[in-house]
């Protein structure tokens, strides 16, 4: 790749924890210059959480970690006069601004969207929270849980007799990130009828982006009336599809197909159940989906997981293994495509992290920088932005007091 797709664009990321983070991480990959704002002192949240206590000692948790390579850092007091000077003068030649406070605090500090324009007209202004910028629940707080409670995922995640459960990451910062960052792409290729980048104001709500992944579920009762329900491991449109007990471990199986069904049986040596009429159709097999259960992992008893995944896949059926995080990242797929980035020692501590999941001109999109230093970069960035000498030093002074 000789030139990243969004190289030459300025972002200032004033998010915290994750949702942001994660957009602003994407942006950064694509070659964006992203430029961290944070509060003097105490910076991001996620510099003080993560499972090193060390890092987290140092301002450089591993939750900071995992998503903020390739990022400069100021520190800017936005409640000082000299520090919302310097963010102005930031904002006038940035392309994008990202933040996620809760709707209403950017205007408080007169840092608002149409504040922010009356410099840069062109901006492009991206406002990621939990329920969006207005109606009557736009003013709560959110966490990752809370949207994933309201938005219904957990009243379909977990086992038929179980309780609602919460997918086991922070799904809906991540959906919300990813919302944010695809928008804001497409924000920045926009063009008017003279040519020119127009402005452009983006509210990513939390749940309704997560909504809006839930298209089968959300579609069954909207369209059919069906309310969706917890289902544990297995799939909701087929059977035999879902995780099966194999004699060391549990195996995903998905044997959608026709074609896939009778070649389970067949490697499995269940010849006999393909002419039975509980399992004649798709649909009879989940009307029978205990007992089809029942008799795939009786005879998987004496299969070990790793060689039933290669017979299976070798048969035309998709199969593969349920993985630790830590198998997941060790397999040869992972290893082999460069998922994994290695930026050396923070604080003693090795520092590796993951990149975005995607190839470009077949490379893995990579950054140079290694998550950066509560302000390592504030009088380098102020003077970029031609910043007056006395707001630097000002600025500098509040950093070092903090």
């Amino acid at each position: 790749m000789t030139a990243k797709p969004l190289a030459g664009i300025r972002v200032l990321d004033l998010t915290n924890v994750l949702a942001g983070p994660f957009c602003c991480h994407q942006l950064a990959h694509l070659g964006a210059d992203v430029v961290k704002v944070e509060a003097p002192g105490r910076g991001d949240l996620a510099r003080q959480l993560g499972a090193d206590e060390a890092l987290n000692a140092a301002g450089m948790g591993v939750s900071f970690l995992a998503q903020n390579a390739g990022k400069r850092s100021v520190a800017l007091d936005l409640k000082d006069a000299a520090g919302r000077r310097a963010f102005l003068a930031l904002a006038a030649r940035a392309d994008v601004v990202v933040e996620n406070f809760r709707p209403g605090v950017m205007a408080r500090l007169g840092l608002d969207a149409g504040t922010l324009r009356a410099a840069n007209p062109s901006l492009v202004y991206a406002a990621i929270s939990g329920f969006g910028q207005d109606g009557p629940m736009a003013g709560l707080p959110a966490y990752d849980q809370i949207v994933q409670g309201a938005s219904g995922v957990m009243s379909i995640t977990g086992d038929p007799d179980g309780p609602p459960t919460r997918v086991g990451y922070p799904l809906c910062d991540t959906i919300g990130g990813l919302t944010a960052a695809m928008a804001i792409c497409a924000a920045l290729s926009a063009r008017g009828p003279d040519g020119a980048r127009p402005a452009a104001t983006i509210d990513v709500s939390m749940l309704e982006a997560t909504l809006a992944t839930m298209g089968w579920a959300v579609s069954n009762w909207l369209v059919a009336g069906v309310a969706p329900a917890r289902r544990g491991n297995d799939n909701v449109t087929s059977a035999p599809s879902g995780a099966f007990r194999a004699s060391d471990g549990l195996i995903n199986i998905a044997a959608n197909k026709q074609e896939q069904w009778i070649a389970l049986c067949g490697v499995l040596g269940l010849d006999g159940l393909t002419d039975d009429p509980r399992y004649a159709r798709r649909a009879d097999r989940m009307a029978n989906r205990r007992d089809l259960t029942a008799a795939i992992e009786a005879a998987l008893a004496d299969w070990a997981v790793g060689d039933a995944v290669d017979c299976l896949n070798a048969a035309g059926v998709p199969a593969g293994p349920v993985a630790t995080v830590a198998d997941a990242l060790a397999s040869a797929q992972v290893q082999g495509r460069g998922l994994v980035a290695d930026f050396g020692e923070i604080a003693g501590k090795p520092v590796r992290a993951v990149r975005p999941g995607l190839h470009w001109d077949g490379a893995p999109l990579s950054v140079e920088a290694p998550p950066p230093e509560l302000g390592a970069h504030t009088a380098e960035i102020l003077r970029e932005a031609g910043v007056d000498q006395a707001d630097i030093d000002a600025v500098l002074r509040r950093q070092d007091a903090a």
